[in-house]
């Protein structure tokens, strides 16, 4: 065997490297910079005691008058004192907030906003008596949950709690089976609460559900913690949103409530009586608003 032995001063201008290990070279190099450099994302995370996504719903059955008694109640229930001082009993005293309106589709009406001082609650408040938009079609409680756990995730905050806090007067009928979106939800680390809209005033008398807080217990909320609390008339609405805030921000638990047993009719406890309600209107009535 020969071998050639350069001069010391001699440059060596090309060197042949092949093209499978020259693409692994490059590859390896971007992921140890995705690992190594900090991410602007993570480094803009705010901590806070809670995510809280307020998503109240706008669909067909609610009237103008009863959008308007939503907004203004949940606005009247956060400058009360008492959910300013259930953001204050948290370690960080931080609270970040949002609501979104939601029915076929989702509208963020406020996005997410720190919480710390009673101006920002009343800020936030503020914004929701400004003028908005009439109702939405039909209920989707999965495509809402999805949209809202989503909401939370791409944030720039990192809780130590997670809420959705879902209002509806009605069962799921639209988009994927509303179980499947709770338990992906809950998946996450996100605890759902309810607020069933029980006060049926009879014009959407088709779709009312009886006990519609029986599915809101059995299909829609989840997680560490979860519970419901129903709206049976509507100047209690003000109210009941009041003591949900106070008991999701503090992080208290309601009292255990014991459910009556229910008619096979329209069985609150089934999970599809929405699309199966949906169903019989469509044969019935041949129309799709």
């Amino acid at each position: 065997m020969i071998c050639k032995v350069l001069p010391q001063d001699t440059t060596i201008s090309h060197v042949r490297v092949p093209v499978g290990i020259a693409k692994t070279v490059v590859i390896l190099f971007f992921l140890i910079a995705a690992l190594t450099w900090p991410s602007s994302t993570k480094a803009q995370m705010t901590e806070v005691d809670l995510e809280l996504v307020l998503l109240v719903d706008v669909s067909r059955s609610m009237s103008e008058d009863e959008l308007e008694l939503q907004r203004r109640g949940y606005a009247e229930a956060l400058v009360s004192e008492d959910v300013f001082k259930a953001v204050q009993s948290g370690l960080l005293q931080t609270l970040a907030l949002t609501y979104v309106e939601w029915a076929g589709s989702q509208q963020i009406v406020v996005d997410w906003q720190l919480i710390q001082t009673r101006e920002d609650l009343d800020a936030f408040a503020e914004q929701l008596t400004v003028k908005f938009d009439p109702a939405l079609r039909r209920t989707s409680i999965s495509g809402a949950l999805a949209f809202a756990a989503d909401h939370i995730e791409y944030n720039t905050y990192r809780g130590l709690r997670r809420v959705i806090d879902i209002s509806g007067d009605g069962p799921n009928n639209l988009g994927p089976l509303v179980t499947r979106a709770r338990d992906a939800t809950v998946a996450k680390g996100i605890t759902i609460n309810g607020l069933p809209l029980m006060t049926d005033d009879g014009a959407f008398s088709n779709f009312y559900l009886e006990r519609l807080d029986i599915y809101y217990q059995t299909c829609v909320i989840g997680g560490p913690g979860a519970f419901v609390i129903p709206v049976y008339v509507w100047p209690d609405f003000a109210d009941a949103v009041r003591r949900k805030l106070v008991l999701e921000i503090a992080g208290y638990a309601p009292p255990a409530r014991i459910i009556r047993a229910q008619s096979p009719a329209r069985d609150p406890r089934d999970c599809q009586v929405g699309e199966k309600i949906w169903r019989d209107f469509q044969q019935n009535r041949f129309w799709d608003p």
